[in-house]
């Protein structure tokens, strides 16, 4: 019905195209503040905005919610401002040791995210704490309850709108989730490109420097640490195995754990994913683009992941096979620990068997996905990715975990 009334809006002459200038004074009229610090995400925002308006092609339900999106964005980063002008001291906390789970999608990064955030002493990204990471006006930072019920009735409006969803990526209000969004407040970020046709602005990202986002993202860390401190910090997107030379630079304590699955299973399933994203903005999906682009965009986070690893020589990271998780989630976190030099404390292995015992696999429903759906078959993935499956020993799980899996 939102569509309809839009599609008839459009036809009557109304401009629905996202526009810079007015999603900036909308954040200042609704934060009451003007002062962005350094200016710099001007250009990514710019690149993004002009690609949607050109290539997306979004239903107007599409595009006000990536008006919306945008506009906290903003909004996010004047709050952000105001506080650091405010209290200067939130630069200077201690984050701990920061543990990044950097695989490919679909391998078992969810999983194992949420395993170890499970530990009390771990601090991680919440999912009301993506909509809305830092207090509004009039809100005490340690009370959180509107920014909360902000993120239930979300939860419940992506529920209406794309049930299937959440058999692929389960979405909770108060789970652990991806540390991406941190990215999207400087508009650089994959997850345009995941939701989104912008083919112009996914080519202009991967020619960028991402030293900034990241250093802004790390200021949000201090910032939500602020708000809610730990002991060290968990983060995942697999966004970031396409910069951890960045990361390794930015952050100063910092433990890779990479994840890792039989490319014929985490690529189309990703690829499903992406075409239920893209389905909520857009009527205009395209399965084989979808899978032409995802199985080069995966391609390259490998291979910009391993040569970094290769390159490093501190033993500053570990692999973890989605099998051996699946089998032993409880063995795979102690090891996860152990390799990055934190206790596996009582409290740490009794969080992790609770939520191994409570995320089940297929609780939201099975995930349903075909090869053809995308215009793909078992040769042209291993033509792309057999390079990874030496390096990693990757078996192929048709033949080998057919009854497990």
């Amino acid at each position: 019905m939102f569509n309809r009334v839009g599609r008839i809006a459009r036809s009557l002459g109304f401009n629905g195209r996202l526009n810079v200038d007015r999603m900036i004074a909308s954040a200042k009229r609704k934060t009451g503040l003007s002062d962005f610090g350094d200016e710099w995400f001007m250009e990514p925002l710019q690149v993004l905005t002009d690609s949607i308006n050109a290539e997306a092609d979004l239903t107007p339900l599409g595009n006000m919610l990536q008006n919306v999106r945008m506009v906290s964005a903003l909004a996010t980063r004047l709050r952000a401002r105001h506080l650091l002008v405010k209290y200067p001291e939130i630069v200077d906390a201690n984050l701990g040791k920061i543990i990044v789970i950097a695989g490919l999608q679909r391998t078992g990064t969810t999983a194992l995210h949420r395993l170890i955030s499970a530990d009390p002493d771990m601090r991680e990204l919440r999912s009301w704490e993506t909509l809305n990471p830092l207090p509004g006006s009039g809100e005490d930072k340690d009370d959180p309850t509107r920014r909360i019920r902000q993120a239930k009735i979300a939860v419940k409006a992506m529920r209406f709108m794309a049930p299937e969803f959440f058999a692929i990526h389960p979405i909770e209000y108060d789970a652990p989730e991806e540390d991406i969004f941190l990215l999207d407040l400087s508009f650089m970020s994959q997850a345009p490109e995941a939701t989104m046709h912008v083919p112009s602005y996914a080519k202009w990202l991967e020619e960028q420097d991402h030293s900034r986002s990241y250093e802004y993202m790390y200021t949000m860390l201090k910032l939500l640490h602020w708000q809610r401190p730990g002991k060290n910090w968990v983060l995942k997107t697999p966004h970031h195995m396409e910069h951890l030379d960045v990361i390794l630079n930015v952050f100063p304590e910092v433990f890779i754990v990479q994840t890792h699955r039989d490319p014929r299973k985490s690529i189309v399933s990703f690829c499903s994913m992406v075409a239920h994203a893209r389905g909520m903005l857009s009527d205009q999906v395209d399965p084989s683009e979808i899978a032409e682009h995802w199985i080069r965009k995966s391609r390259r986070l490998m291979e910009r992941s391993i040569s970094v690893r290769e390159s490093s020589k501190s033993s500053n990271s570990v692999d973890i096979s989605y099998y051996d998780l699946i089998e032993n989630p409880i063995g795979e976190v102690r090891r996860v620990y152990q390799a990055a030099d934190i206790p596996f404390w009582d409290g740490a292995e009794a969080g992790a068997k609770r939520t191994a015992k409570r995320n089940t696999k297929d609780r939201y429903g099975k995930h349903v996905y075909r090869l053809e759906s995308f215009n793909l078959d078992d040769t042209a993935i291993d033509g792309y990715f057999d390079f990874y499956r030496r390096t990693y020993r990757i078996p192929n799980e048709n033949e080998a975990f057919s009854k497990a899996f």
